[in-house]
């Protein structure tokens, strides 16, 4: 019994506080920034479509044409504020990793704005870390790629690197 109680307190005294490492968040980057321009542009079009079609003369003006246009106005408005808003920065996930319990969590905001966690693994559960100068790549035991996520500064890819260090192998 004690020894199995001295066991627990080494691997107690073996996690690192707070202090010493910092969780980091990473968001994840869109992944198709072509996508996202084309969209921006298709949806502009549509709302201003939606309201040129009021102002543009030439059309008679019987009440089935009226009728035809204004649900014509309204589907176009909608559907290019669906497309401004598909790739919201808001909507993308965020990387969570957490020295204390050594995981990293991938949440996501629900429909209510609250994050949410998607994805939960252990550092032990990764197969590989690949680190780039701006970029780092997780990947699967089986060497399936898990995440790609955006590193902003040295600093935080060196935190990271620290954080990973003899839990999952790192390669540069």
């Amino acid at each position: 019994m004690k020894a199995v109680r001295k066991d627990m307190m080494e691997q107690a005294v073996a996690l690192p506080s707070f202090e010493e490492a910092m969780p980091l968040m990473i968001a994840f980057a869109p992944n198709w920034p072509a996508r996202k321009v084309l969209f921006r542009i298709f949806g502009t079009a549509l709302i201003l479509g939606s309201a040129l079609m009021w102002l543009l003369p030439g059309a008679d003006m019987t009440a089935e044409a009226a009728t035809f246009k204004l649900g014509a106005s309204v589907f176009f408005l909608l559907c290019g504020l669906a497309l401004l808003m598909m790739h919201h920065v808001d909507n993308q996930p965020d990387a969570y990793f957490d020295p204390i319990r050594r995981e990293v969590r991938v949440l996501q905001k629900n429909n209510r704005g609250r994050p949410q966690t998607v994805l939960r693994r252990s550092y032990e559960s990764l197969g590989a870390a690949r680190f780039t100068e701006n970029l780092m790549e997780v990947f699967d035991v089986d060497g399936t790629m898990l995440m790609r996520l955006p590193i902003e500064s040295p600093e935080v890819r060196d935190a990271l690197r620290a954080q990973l260090a003899g839990m999952v192998n790192i390669t540069a």
